[in-house]
C-alpha cells in the first residue's frame, strides 16, 4: 500500500469515527441542538488550532531540529580543525606579511564578548590576505594535504555539511590546492609564475580558513568553555601560545 492511499484511508476512517461518535451522542441524548452548538464551536476554533499546530509547534520543532543539526555540524568542524585546519592556519599565517599587523586582533581570550568577535569578523572581511610564494614549504604542504585527503573526502560525505553555507567552500578550496600540488611531480624546480599561482590557491583556502576558525572559536566560547580553553592555548596566530597551563 503506497503512502498516498494509506493517508486517504486513515482520513476516511477518522471522519467515519467522528460521524459515528456524533450519531451515538444523538441516539443517547436525542439533542441535535446541543450537538450543533459544540460542532460550530469546535469548527470556529479550528483555524486557531491549525495556527498553533502548523505554525507555532512546527516552528519550535524545526528550531530544535536545526539546533541539533548545528551541534553535530560544529562537532564535525571541530574535528576538521583538530586534524588539519589549525596546522594549515599556522603555516599560512607565518607566510602572510600582512598578518603582523592583524595578529594581535586574533589573540582571543576568555574576556572576549560577542561584540569582539563581530568586530574582528568585520576586520577580516575587509582584509586581503597575501602569502609569500617563497616562504611556502610546498613539498611539506603537499605531503600533509595528501595524507589528509581521505579524511576530507569523508567530511564531504557527511550530509550535515550540505546545509552549511561556507564550510563546503573551504573544503573545495583545500581540495583544489591539494590537486594542484599532486599534479606536480617536482615542486623544487617550479618557475616563479607557477609558484605565484600556487600561492594564490593557498591564499584562497587561507581566507576561508580564518573566517571559519573565528566563527568556530565564537561557538566554543558560548557553548564549551573547556574546549575553548584548549583552542585558545593552541591559537595558531599566537606565537607565544602554549598548551601548558602555567
Amino acid at each position: 500500500m503506497d503512502e498516498r492511499r494509506w493517508t486517504v484511508l486513515v482520513a476516511i476512517a477518522l471522519i467515519a469515527l467522528s460521524i459515528g461518535m456524533y450519531a451515538v451522542h444523538y441516539l443517547v441524548f436525542q439533542d441535535a441542538h446541543h450537538i450543533w452548538i459544540y460542532f460550530i464551536g469546535d469548527l470556529a476554533f479550528l483555524p486557531i488550532e491549525v495556527l498553533l499546530v502548523t505554525l507555532v509547534l512546527h516552528r519550535l520543532l524545526e528550531l530544535r531540529d536545526r539546533r541539533v543539526k548545528m551541534e553535530k555540524m560544529n562537532m564535525v568542524i571541530g574535528t576538521f580543525f583538530s586534524a588539519l585546519g589549525t596546522r594549515l592556519l599556522a603555516h599560512f599565517s607565518d607566510n602572510d606579511p600582512g598578518m603582523k599587523a592583524l595578529r594581535k586582533e586574533l589573540l582571543i581570550s576568555d574576556q572576549w564578548s560577542g561584540e569582539d568577535f563581530a568586530r574582528v569578523a568585520g576586520t577580516l572581511s575587509r582584509y586581503s590576505c597575501t602569502i609569500e610564494p617563497g616562504g611556502l614549504d610546498l613539498t611539506g604542504l603537499k605531503s600533509f594535504l595528501v595524507q589528509k585527503e581521505d579524511f576530507m573526502i569523508r567530511l564531504l560525505e557527511n550530509p550535515l555539511l550540505l546545509e552549511h553555507e561556507e564550510f563546503p567552500e573551504l573544503l573545495r578550496a583545500i581540495f583544489h590546492l591539494t590537486e594542484e600540488l599532486e599534479n606536480r611531480d617536482d615542486l623544487s624546480t617550479l618557475p616563479s609564475r607557477d609558484i605565484q599561482h600556487l600561492s594564490m590557491d593557498a591564499c584562497r583556502a587561507y581566507t576561508c580558513l580564518v573566517a571559519q576558525w573565528l566563527h568556530y572559536m565564537h561557538y566554543l566560547k558560548r557553548n564549551y568553555p573547556y574546549l575553548f580553553s584548549l583552542a585558545v592555548r593552541t591559537n595558531p596566530f599566537d606565537r607565544q601560545a602554549s598548551v601548558i597551563i602555567p
